[in-house]
């Protein structure tokens, strides 16, 4: 199944979009490989129609691109690990991260940690050797992924109406 790319960063102001533009993002999410002859019949507009409203999306930079999601446990991987690495240079951590194939995901983060990352190793071994290159910069924290109850979540227009309050405390009497 093919998704689109993550996004940077959020934007300074969203991009106003209609329901056919939310509708669209979400087809294309759920399946980026679609003509636009089919998208056009999902979402009740013609081919040239959706095409303009696809390639304006590009433009405002809503889609940043398009990518397969491929199953790393087919392709030999069988450990998924996220770890987190403490305060270290950064330009060092950068360099190590692209230095190192392992790393699917980077994010540099606010908080204890600097950065988290998603690995992908093929046993224990090879986890201990990922780990280890990280730990000669900082110290670092890895935990192994067992399941993912959510992973490429359609993310669609935000709305405020959409925010839940808080749940608030009661108190016993």
């Amino acid at each position: 199944m093919a998704t689109l790319l993550p996004s940077t960063p959020l934007a300074p102001a969203a991009t106003a979009l209609d329901a056919y533009d939310t509708r669209i993002l979400a087809e294309l999410q759920a399946d980026a490989r679609l003509t636009m002859a089919e998208l056009g019949r999902r979402v009740h507009l013609s081919q040239p129609a959706v095409s303009e409203r696809v390639r304006k999306l590009e433009a405002a930079g809503v889609i940043t691109g398009y990518r397969a999601s491929v199953n790393v446990g087919a392709l030999g991987y069988g450990i998924r690990a996220i770890m987190r690495v403490g305060r270290a240079e950064y330009a060092r951590v950068v360099q190590l991260i692209q230095e190192t194939p392992e790393v699917i995901d980077a994010y540099n983060v606010t908080g204890e940690d600097s950065w988290i990352l998603q690995i992908a190793v093929i046993d224990v071994a090879h986890l201990d050797a990922v780990v280890t290159r990280f730990c000669m910069l900082t110290e670092t924290s890895t935990s192994i992924i067992l399941n993912a109850a959510r992973e490429h979540r359609p993310v669609l227009p935000a709305r405020r109406e959409d925010i839940r309050p808080p749940l608030t405390k009661v108190e016993n009497a």
